[in-house]
């Protein structure tokens, strides 16, 4: 995420891989936060649920005391003319005075197992729904007793987003709180990643899922998408009436890039592009001014957005890009929607050394959305990766132990959604 290269690809999703001393002083502070707690089960089960992410595929708490969970592939009819859609379900292994039984090999029916259901979707990244991070991540939630559907989105693993992306969530959802064994007494959300918390959003406020949607958890999510490609193509932006500048992460520029194929005529764009990235690889620093030769006009246009470091320029340059293209990044703004009708409970999460999408984005969408809670963590959280100081630092208990406590609280929010009240 801080160069153009096959890790930067990857950290879009990226939970950091904690060694185990980590994860435990993980849990050591959520122990401490949740003494103060009201729900004294659920408080410890945040806990252990917080320790078990931050763990990833490492030893956790939560890991020895829950069985493995069940990772079904599955199929279900979505879109306009219908098509086969694909996704992971992620099912609690075991649930005590839970009933299973098994149809055949590829679908499981859990009588009363789920306590509640969750989409979870990625941010553009070439793994998808099989990126080990986002698999861990489901695999947390399903011990914490959520039925979890990971649907594979299309576009996602080419990085390109495109307003069709929100019709595919919206499917993903209707098959997922179709099924009551899982989508217990209409208990189903969505959780997001980055980019993908705008057709997220979008989704939730379609008319077949509307009133269905309970909860939407975001994390480096965007309200303004122009602002946030303002952003992440000149490192600058705007909050309480001050510019501040973060080197931003070129993960953006490449989506930027790809995503422009479905509306450029040139199609040897692709691999101008390719041949971009492929040098960014081996040198951070290589010219790619001669490249762009080999591009249309169109192509061009695009290049210079994503080449700008002048925050003055960018409305002249998005200008200039094709105009199919400006219509669907207007489809995806959600400045542009009325986010009022939303109704769902809403989870904003954003770090605020995030360089890829600024945290004053997730401030904005909070004020334009009702039921919305906003948590900003100050060091712990990048975009969607995060780190953690030695449990013995000083910045470790004077910076970092607020941080958790704030994830604590989210995770507590979420597992609160397996309630009838929550």
């Amino acid at each position: 995420m801080h160069t153009l290269n096959a890790a930067a690809i990857e950290k879009i999703t990226d939970f950091a891989d904690f060694t185990g001393k980590a994860a435990r002083s993980v849990l050591l502070i959520a122990l401490l936060i949740l003494l103060s707690g009201c729900e004294p089960v659920r408080n410890y089960e945040a806990a252990l649920v917080l320790q078990d992410m931050a763990a990833v595929h490492n030893p956790s708490q939560l890991k020895q005391t829950t069985d493995t969970p069940l990772h079904l592939p599955v199929s279900y009819e979505g879109g306009v003319p219908k098509q086969t859609r694909r996704a992971d379900l992620y099912l609690p292994g075991k649930i005590e005075g839970c009933e299973r039984t098994q149809n055949n090999a590829h679908a499981a029916i859990m009588r009363g197992c789920p306590r509640a259901a969750i989409v979870v979707i990625p941010g553009a990244v070439p793994q998808g729904k099989d990126d080990p991070r986002l698999t861990a991540f489901a695999s947390t939630l399903a011990r914490a007793g959520f039925a979890v559907l990971a649907p594979n989105i299309t576009g996602f693993r080419k990085l390109r987003v495109r307003p069709s992306d929100a019709r595919e969530i919206a499917d993903a959802f209707t098959y997922l709180a179709g099924r009551p064994e899982l989508a217990r007494n209409g208990r189903v959300g969505l959780f997001a990643f980055s980019y993908a918390l705008g057709p997220a959003l979008i989704a939730a406020l379609e008319d077949d899922t509307r009133e269905r949607v309970r909860f939407v958890v975001g994390v480096g999510g965007y309200h303004d998408l122009p602002r946030a490609m303002r952003f992440f193509t000149t490192g600058w932006f705007e909050h309480q009436g001050k510019w501040r500048y973060l080197t931003p992460d070129d993960s953006g520029k490449m989506v930027l890039a790809y995503s422009s194929l479905d509306y450029l005529t040139d199609k040897h764009a692709r691999t101008v592009f390719d041949h971009m990235v492929a040098l960014r690889r081996r040198d951070p620093r290589a010219d790619l001014t001669p490249l762009t030769a080999e591009l249309g006009t169109d192509g061009r246009a695009v290049y210079a957005l994503a080449a700008n470091t002048d925050p003055a320029r960018f409305p002249e340059l998005l200008a200039h890009l094709p105009q199919a293209m400006r219509a669907d990044i207007d489809r995806l703004d959600l400045a542009r929607r009325d986010l009022k009708q939303l109704k769902a409970r809403l989870i904003l999460v954003h770090g605020m050394n995030d360089n890829l999408i600024p945290y004053p984005e997730s401030l904005s969408l909070a004020v334009a959305a009702p039921q919305a809670d906003v948590f900003l963590i100050h060091r712990v959280l990048g975009h969607v990766d995060m780190s953690v100081s030695h449990l013995l630092s000083w910045r470790f208990w004077s910076e970092d132990i607020s941080d958790w406590w704030r994830l604590w609280r989210v995770i507590d929010l979420l597992l609160a959604e397996r309630e009838d009240e929550a």
